[in-house]
């Protein structure tokens, strides 16, 4: 994963709330795909309107899940990013198109990524990002990416899997976060291990976790 374009996010001052409000969505999500399209040799054509589609029924889930932030905020980012990354696959608010040649910048590993799915990869790594930012800025250290992320072989099983369902993209984001993914009920945030043991004991002082590469 391409943790270069975090930085621009970082620099936005209360990150995790400015991201619910629409204007700010949507002007980081183009800036997002001017960065990473101008590293990976692409355009990203953005529809407005699925764009918007896509945060409004983010926000109307999050609506309904907002409480289980007191419950662990950290599990929480990374939740609430995995269901903004749902609704982008679900949506399709991107397109790539060539563009320019890539930079010297770009990895051969994460090219060949972008290359098989240039749309899925801005969605996931600008959820990513997003995570890295706020984690850094609440927590001050941002999550450990699984070696998995940067895994051709992972790519093909992710875009087939929400292709078929788009709440694996919960499941998928916890594992290249080095997170235990939740299969069965990816996009139910009660049943993710994290919540699962801060609800069995909720007198105990809840430690920042963090993946391991594995």
């Amino acid at each position: 994963m391409d943790l270069r374009f975090k930085e621009e996010l970082a620099l936005m001052p209360d990150l995790g709330h400015r991201l619910r409000r629409l204007r700010w969505f949507r002007m980081t999500f183009r800036s997002h795909a001017r960065l990473v399209g101008a590293t990976y040799g692409l355009r990203f054509e953005i529809d407005d309107a699925k764009l918007t589609r896509a945060f409004l029924d983010w926000v109307e889930t999050m609506e309904k899940r907002k409480d289980l932030a007191k419950v662990d905020r950290a599990d929480f980012v990374i939740f609430a990013a995995g269901l903004v990354l749902r609704e982008l696959i679900r949506q399709e608010p991107a397109k790539a198109v060539q563009g320019t040649p890539p930079s010297a910048a770009a990895g051969p590993e994460m090219a060949e990524i972008v290359a098989f799915w240039p749309e899925g990869f801005l969605y996931t790594n600008f959820c990513v990002s997003a995570i890295a930012a706020i984690y850094e800025q609440e927590f001050g250290e941002a999550p450990a990416i699984d070696t998995c992320a940067d895994d051709l072989r992972t790519w093909w099983s992710y875009r087939e899997n929400v292709e078929e369902m788009p709440a694996y993209a919960v499941a998928f984001l916890d594992r290249f976060l080095g997170a235990e993914p939740n299969w069965l009920l990816p996009d139910d945030p009660s049943s993710r291990p994290a919540m699962v043991e801060a609800l069995e004991a909720p007198s105990r002082p809840r430690p920042i976790r963090f993946g391991n590469p594995r």
